[in-house]
């Protein structure tokens, strides 16, 4: 379990606290002897030892408890206040049980320790001092506020844990909303193109003509199309459980896009393991959107996919010798604005646009942050 770090507000209650025990250890009379220095360390110690309240409650009621016993029995007179701020901590952390058994056991201690102080108290005053160094009604009160802190503390993580529980509630219902909206205006259409493009090159086979190589493309992107839609609905529904494509299907883009005459090739290199999902998933959408617009757009012959996985960045490149030239207008296609979009969510870069020699240029440029 992760230890909480002691912070600067600590050290300089602690720092206050211990200043405060000293000024009144040195204000009091006390027997004349070689233990007293003895004494004003420990004072000291018991406040500074309150820096850790956060990271240790139980610790420092401990210290706290123990210089209280150790410079009242070397003669040190000092209400034990370091003692009372440690019962408050152990209590707002949630050891109650440990403040109660350790004050029950200071009660007790404590007379004992006066007795054997250079005072030389008798066993009635020494009980009797007893409530003067540790009054039981501020022990009560330390732990009391302890405990209501707590409670406060414990009500707003609560009203918080809420908070998130109806937000995600909300998104829940708005996946689910999207999910039936995609159902009823698409799913419909996409079968029947599928359904077409199926029975036309069913048609032409049996009639032993050649099926052209349009109408293949036809049926293969029905058949994605169809794939993507329930994937993505079952993603929405599924608060992204079933993880959609990433770069592993890359492959199969540029063997598709081969079945439309297009002379696709594709490179990788750098080691693609433990990419980022998010990252994972736009460099695929990259890939596919624009080995799409090519062959819907471009007129070109080949096109070359390069994915390049260095230690900071994934680069996405992919270029066509299509209809692009140098002086023609930035393209500004529904699809690289969406392709931009998810490139800039992730705090990456995209170029689009001719080459100086012809054709076109996608390029991205993503950052990665390595999973272990």
């Amino acid at each position: 379990m992760r230890r909480e770090p002691i912070r600067l507000r600590d050290w300089a209650i602690a720092a206050g606290v211990a200043a405060a025990l000293l000024v009144i250890g040195l204000a009091e009379q006390h027997p004349a002897g070689g233990l007293a220095p003895m004494g004003y360390l420990l004072l000291a110690a018991g406040g500074l030892a309150l820096a850790g309240h956060r990271r240790a409650p139980r610790a420092v009621l401990a210290a706290t408890g123990l210089s209280v016993l150790g410079y009242e029995a070397v003669g040190i007179d000092v209400p034990a206040l370091a003692y009372l701020f440690a019962v408050y901590a152990a209590v707002r952390a949630g050891h109650w049980v440990v403040a109660v058994v350790a004050s029950v056991v200071m009660v007790g201690a404590l007379p004992l320790a006066l007795l054997v102080s250079p005072h030389a108290w008798t066993v009635s005053e020494a009980f009797a001092h007893n409530r003067d160094v540790l009054q039981l009604a501020w022990l009560v009160a330390a732990g009391l506020a302890g405990e209501a802190l707590r409670q406060a503390e414990r009500r707003a993580d609560e009203a918080e844990r809420t908070r998130e529980e109806t937000a995600r509630r909300r998104a829940d219902e708005e996946r689910l909303h999207i999910a039936r909206e995609l159902h009823d205006s698409l799913t419909h259409q996409i079968s029947v193109i599928k359904v077409q493009a199926e029975a036309a090159v069913h048609v032409a086979r049996k009639r032993g003509e050649q099926v052209p190589e349009a109408l293949l493309a036809i049926r293969e992107a029905g058949r994605e199309a169809a794939s993507e839609l329930r994937a993505t609905l079952q993603a929405l529904r599924d608060d992204d459980r079933s993880p959609p494509r990433g770069l592993d299907h890359v492959p199969d883009l540029v063997a598709r896009a081969r079945t439309t005459g297009l002379d696709a090739t594709l490179t990788i290199a750098g080691d693609l393991a433990g990419l980022p999902a998010a990252v994972d998933r736009t460099a695929y959408r990259i890939v596919q959107e624009s080995l799409t617009n090519i062959g819907r757009h471009a007129a070109a012959a080949t096109a070359s996919v390069r994915i390049d996985c260095g230690p900071a960045a994934l680069v996405i490149r992919i270029d066509d010798d299509g209809a692009g030239q140098p002086d023609s207008a930035p393209a500004s296609g529904v699809g690289l604005i969406g392709m931009r979009e998810r490139v800039i969510a992730l705090g990456g870069r995209l170029r689009a646009g001719p080459r100086g020699e012809g054709g076109f240029t996608v390029q991205a440029e993503l950052p990665v942050a390595r999973l272990s």
